[in-house]
């Protein structure tokens, strides 16, 4: 019996050792040598500075920045409260709700149809990108508060635009973040906060 269980530990600690230890650090290194900026993040900087991850959504409030999908995490893109609404289908109140901020959007954009993405949550709440169509909706208003051309918001969205996955994987998709670092490059709308500034609740990329 107690040779049984020498054996058993044995195994355990060798086992804890390679899968444990070895195997995670082995993969960490690798990931990092082949794919550094994913294995980092996937950090977009500004000036030198990280401002936030391309996979991460941040809050833009202000007009002139591109705005993401509504989020229900926490009181908005909040990275600790990642979360849905968990209301389902036949939820009368996210009916309402649906009704109540599509009606607010269709007032706002003068569309007729809005795009899923323009009045639903995601299921993370931090969904980093919008649709085309979504993005579509907002050119307007981001070129009035900016005094720019429409075309050159169009250009703003089309260079942060990506395609299908491997060409067949999702659906094409704008990143609100790169967008909106493109728009105050292109023209700045307001100064950058503070450094330190927490990301998820800045009206601005931070930085």
């Amino acid at each position: 019996m107690l040779s049984q269980l020498r054996a058993a530990a044995t195994l355990l600690g060798l086992l804890t050792i390679l899968l444990g230890v070895a195997y995670p650090l082995a993969m960490t290194a690798v990931a990092g040598a082949v794919f550094p900026a994913q294995a980092s993040g996937s950090l977009i900087s500004r000036d030198g500075q990280p401002v936030g991850s391309s996979l991460i959504g941040q809050a833009f409030a202000q007009p002139s920045y591109l705005q993401g999908r509504p989020s229900a995490a926490g009181t908005g893109y909040d990275g600790a409260s990642s979360s849905g609404t968990n209301l389902g289908p036949t939820s009368a109140k996210l009916a309402e709700r649906l009704k109540t901020d599509g009606a607010a959007m269709k007032a706002a954009t003068g569309a007729s149809v809005l795009p899923a993405d323009a009045v639903t949550t995601s299921g993370s709440g931090l969904d980093p990108d919008v649709s085309p169509a979504f993005a579509e909706l907002q050119v307007a208003r981001i070129a009035g508060a900016r005094g720019v051309d429409a075309d050159l918001v169009r250009r703003a969205i089309a260079d942060n635009t990506l395609g299908r996955t491997l060409l067949v994987l999702g659906e094409p998709r704008v990143n609100v973040l790169a967008v909106n670092l493109a728009l105050d490059a292109l023209a700045p709308a307001t100064p950058a906060p503070a450094a330190g500034t927490p990301t998820a609740s800045v009206d601005r990329p931070a930085g």
